[in-house]
């Protein structure tokens, strides 16, 4: 079997955060592959690990699609995450040593210097940002010792931010003080106030569903899909 490269999946994974596809559409590997410069094969291996991410649906005889739009599952998994997050992050502020400190620290300066939106791609939320924006969270949770409860977040993380990223072109980039709310997690985090931090943390994620709710962008949808 021939293997997909991790360029080939982040290039993939990048392309559907971007909305390079729409929710609910079907992904034609064919296509994928003479835009992407590979074989067919290389992109249904690469859509078959999305579909592990969850970022890909695969249906009997009929292929890939990018995931649908499901506003019930977007607050079912913000509250999932928010509860996984909060028992991790209560146990990495107990096992959390001055090294995860500065690295918390260190990684939060990175994303506090990456801007959200580039003046090339103003609608779509850059991809070093996001990257640095993951790094950030997961990095809070990482001192509390226990990979599958991160591996659960980091999956969480992943399908959120799907959303947020096909929001993001139906929404003014100055909509929430998004940086101001990292500062005040980073503060609680290193003031190792559990309670407060979960607090944040809840009322972010929360934020981004009524980001998606106020976007507009499912009522774009349900415009194109009628006129399709």
């Amino acid at each position: 079997m021939v293997k997909a490269g991790p360029r080939i999946v982040d290039k993939i994974r990048a392309g559907i955060l971007r909305g390079d596809w729409r929710p609910g559409e079907k992904l034609q590997p064919v296509a994928m592959a003479e835009r992407l410069g590979t074989s067919s094969t290389v992109v249904r291996e690469a859509l078959t690990r999305l579909a592990g991410d969850g970022l890909v649906v695969t249906r009997p005889n009929r292929g890939f699609f990018v995931r649908e739009l499901n506003l019930r599952e977007l607050a079912d998994l913000t509250e999932l995450r928010c509860v996984t997050e909060e028992l991790a992050t209560r146990l990495a502020l107990e096992r959390g040593d001055v090294v995860w400190e500065s690295e918390l620290t260190a990684a939060h300066h990175q994303l506090a210097r990456t801007p959200r939106r580039s003046p090339e791609d103003p609608a779509h939320v850059d991809a070093d940002w996001q990257k640095a924006h993951k790094a950030f969270h997961l990095k809070l949770l990482e001192a509390c010792g226990c990979p599958p409860m991160v591996k659960l977040a980091s999956d969480l993380a992943d399908s959120t931010e799907l959303y947020r990223c096909w929001a993001a072109p139906y929404v003014k980039p100055n909509a929430r003080d998004v940086e101001g709310e990292h500062r005040d997690i980073l503060n609680a985090a290193l003031a190792r106030d559990a309670g407060k931090l979960a607090e944040l943390l809840r009322s972010h994620y929360e934020a981004t569903v009524r980001v998606v709710l106020e976007s507009g962008l499912v009522e774009s949808l349900a415009e194109t899909q009628e006129a399709s």
